[in-house]
């Protein structure tokens, strides 16, 4: 513990600061807090970077009593209201506490009486609450002034009748030396004149050295008195005409209400009030902008956002234009949504044809109850590869599906699109990024996985102006390619397969792979991974998910980036659930924004002004401390439909990917029939399609490897290594699933849960095993599968190897050509 700051006497009272254990509850006990002891009032923080913003706890020590428990032990209390309970790290160190404290006590007692006493001469009326803290300190300021100029001008008071007492004395001598003949007590009496002289000329000096004091004070406070004059002017004058304003327009408001039957008001003028709407909201903000206030963060985040100096808050040109340059943008962001609705070159602008009205419902989710214990009595003595999982598990909708939800927030690329600024854009990348899993908090159901070569298109661009492709390009392991482009001038990709692992009362999902977002404007290039998803109460109780984990995403051409937090979830955190922290830095790591908010509900993003380094948190780790703007909203969650519960969960734009459209590919999930026929309820049918298909796949798969082998010149002996490899693989029982059976679809899998033999063997577990088993072994995973519509290739940008859309797929769609198209359903 630190010791405290020596009592130091200020001219608004003396303050005492320092570390104390506070009684908290029988919980946590004495809590470490930080006390600030000053005007009468003591005061506690949790850090000293909380004193800005955020007082825990005050107590006025005029109405207090201290008492002292032990040799570190004390107690204040005003009564029963309040009541903190602390202790000192050492006895010295009470005693400090408490000589301060009586102290304070006893000066408040005196301030409260002498202010009783001149209740009646000078009457003050409160602060308003709109002046807050600010009036109270410039308060106590003035008053502190007046004290010191009133004690200069007793000391004139005291010194003008030393003044005026030795100038008396000093004229009766010279009369009396006058009236003295010249003798022997001559020399007496000009002795005694030159002594009253001194004792004059002493006090003189006096008066004239405490007159120039009494000056020089009032100079200086006169000239900040008269600034503080014309300040309070200018803003009577400012209020003054926004009233004016405000009752001009209540005035053209009435009117219009009047005439709203002859022409409604968004008709007549609709330029003029969303300007003059516009100008109030702004004035309105600029003074909101003053008492904007944050809470600090906790642990998890790293760092603390405190409010910025008031003065980055006023919206003079110098300031504004200065921001601009520093940061690139300015309050009127380019990335605004006005900005985007009013562009005279955006698709919807020019769109003449009415779009194509998209469904708000599908069947009702059937009532179906499944005892999964069930269903594994009756396969008991089977290879366990061979147990197909029901549809009771699944939702109607395919993993190719639900990587396409990730557009559902497309309008946050679309802005980033516009931005000038490539910080800013990083917001709204990183905004994307934490929305992609805002469909996720309801959403227990399992989706169907892809067979191999199984694609979906989203058609968007009527609407949207983006479309995009998803293709399986992968079964061992699976793994699924996405390529999405709008004409808004942004690209997104993303390639990703999943890793699993299953803990008993938890299963953690892991998502490998990467996203790429291309900008052809900026040619800015972002990479970013996924965190982990976590299904909980697996064995027992309600599924609920949880996303926990870490997120750089970079701009690889300026060196960009933004570190998200997804906190996971805590029954003891003192944090709101599902939050998601950040903070945007460039190369040379300085931090401009602040990014906070929930990955379910929504984002704001704060510019930061200033930061500095912080107490130590609780694990010792050194916090930040950020002064930031008031905060704006980057995303908010759209609201899920009516009666989603029974639908799913599905969102809006859920609801609509698997509706029947015409013109897509043979391979498109829409058309997958186990599928189709669980979105109608009809699962039992929907169970045997689903059997069936997978026992195509294990064909196709089956003919693909002999005709490997059959290329490589292998004897046909090698087919029976095949099912020594899967049995090999089918008795290993393991806790991690990262991919799926060769002989299992991995919808064969329980939901949630790897499958019961543990994981494939991988290619260097395949390696291991050709010695024992024969060169067949390795060569039964030899696939001449290729994708139909991506190729494998090195990213020039970020050296990584995915699958990239290679093009062809809308020419075919528009000249209805699918001849090249495998048969997989």
């Amino acid at each position: 513990m630190s010791e405290p700051k020596a009592l130091t006497p200020t001219a608004a009272g003396d303050t005492y600061k320092g570390w104390l254990f506070k009684w908290t509850n029988y919980i946590k006990g004495y809590q470490r807090r930080w006390f600030v002891l000053s005007n009468g009032l003591l005061s506690y923080y949790r850090t000293q970077a909380e004193m800005g913003h955020t007082c825990r706890g005050t107590i006025n020590l005029a109405t207090a009593n201290i008492a002292v428990e032990d040799s570190c032990n004390f107690v204040i209390s005003n009564g029963g209201a309040q009541t903190y309970h602390l202790k000192a790290s050492s006895e010295v160190e009470r005693q400090r506490w408490i000589t301060a404290l009586e102290l304070a006590k006893a000066k408040a007692v005196r301030n409260q009486a002498e202010s009783d006493d001149s209740g009646d001469e000078c009457p003050t009326s409160p602060p308003t609450s709109g002046q807050g803290g600010g009036a109270r300190n410039s308060n106590s300021e003035v008053q502190s002034t007046l004290r010191t100029l009133g004690s200069k001008v007793e000391d004139l008071s005291t010194c003008n009748d030393l003044i005026a007492k030795h100038g008396s004395a000093l004229q009766r001598s010279l009369s009396e030396l006058e009236g003295v003949r010249l003798g022997g007590d001559t020399d007496g009496k000009i002795r005694q004149v030159t002594e009253r002289a001194t004792l004059f000329r002493i006090t003189s000096n006096a008066m004239i050295n405490a007159c120039r004091d009494f000056l020089s004070l009032a100079q200086a406070h006169s000239k900040r008195w008269q600034k503080a004059l014309h300040s309070e002017r200018d803003q009577r004058i400012r209020l003054e005409e926004t009233l004016e304003q405000l009752a001009k327009q209540h005035n053209h408001l009435e009117r219009a209400f009047r005439g709203a039957t002859v022409l409604p008001l968004s008709q007549s003028n609709p330029t003029l009030d969303s300007k003059s709407s516009g100008s109030a909201k702004g004035d309105a903000s600029d003074e909101d902008d003053e008492n904007e206030f944050f809470d600090a963060m906790e642990d998890p985040a790293g760092f603390i956002t405190v409010p910025a100096d008031p003065k980055y808050h006023r919206r003079s040109g110098s300031n504004v234009s200065g921001l601009s340059t520093e940061t690139g943008i300015d309050d009127q962001s380019l990335c605004d949504e006005q900005s985007l609705g009013s562009n005279p070159e955006s698709p919807q602008s020019l769109e003449v044809e009415p779009v194509r009205k998209r469904r708000t419902k599908i069947p009702d989710k059937p009532n179906y109850s499944l005892n999964l214990w069930s269903i594994m009595k009756n396969c008991i003595g089977k290879e366990l590869s061979k147990i197909p999982m029901p549809v009771n598990f699944n939702e109607p909708i395919s993993m190719l599906q639900r990587l396409s939800e990730d557009l559902e927030y497309y309008e946050l690329l679309d802005k980033a699109a516009k931005c000038q600024s490539s910080l800013e854009q990083l917001c709204y990348v990183a905004a994307f990024t934490v929305s992609s899993y805002s469909t996720t908090v309801h959403r227990t159901g399992k989706p169907f996985n892809p067979l191999l070569g199984e694609t979906y298109e989203l058609d968007r661009l009527r609407e949207s102006g983006y479309r995009s492709l998803c293709e399986q390009v992968s079964h061992h392991p699976p793994a699924a390619a996405h390529h999405a482009i709008s004409e808004r001038g942004w690209t997104l990709r993303q390639e990703i397969s999943l890793a699993s692992k299953f803990r008993g009362k938890y299963l953690s999902i892991m998502p490998l792979g990467s996203i790429q977002c291309m900008f052809e404007k900026s040619n800015n290039h972002y990479s970013w991974k996924k965190v982990t998803t976590t299904v909980h109460n697996i064995i027992v109780g309600k599924l609920w998910i949880d996303q926990s984990g870490e997120i750089d995403v970079v701009n690889h051409r300026t060196g960009d980036r933004c570190h998200l937090k997804f906190a996971p979830y805590s029954y003891f955190s003192r944090d709101v659930a599902r939050k998601v922290t950040g903070v945007v830095t460039d190369k040379e790591g300085k931090a401009h924004y602040v990014l906070s908010g929930t990955w379910d509900e929504k984002m704001e993003f704060s510019r930061v002004m200033q930061s500095n380094k912080g107490e130590n948190g609780t694990e010792g780790k050194q916090k930040t401390v950020y002064q930031t703007l008031k905060a704006k909203e980057l995303w908010k969650k759209n609201p899920l439909p009516e009666g989603a519960e029974t639908m799913y969960y599905f969102s809006s734009l859920a609801l609509t990917l698997n509706e029947p459209e015409e013109g897509v590919a043979p391979t498109d999930s829409r058309r997958r029939p186990d599928q189709q026929l669980m979105e109608a309820g009809r699962w039992d049918e929907a169970n045997a399609e689903k059997q069936r298909l997978e026992e195509k796949q294990r064909s196709v798969r089956r003919e693909r490897e002999r005709e490997a082998q059959r290329a490589a010149n292998l004897p046909e002996e090698g087919a029976e290594g095949v099912e020594v490899a899967e049995d090999a693989d089918a008795v290993e029982i393991g806790t991690e699933a990262s991919q799926a059976s060769d002989e299992t679809d991995p919808d064969d899998s329980p939901p949630h849960t790897p499958t019961p033999h543990g994981p494939p063997l991988s290619e260097y577990q395949m390696d291991d095993m050709e010695g024992h088993y024969g060169a067949a072994v390795k060569s039964v995973h030899q696939d001449n599968y290729e994708s139909m519509w991506f190729e494998r290739t090195e990213d020039a940008v970020t050296g990584e190897s995915m699958h990239v859309y290679k093009g062809g797929y809308w020419e075919a769609k528009d000249h209805g050509s699918w001849d090249m198209c495998p048969d997989i359903y």
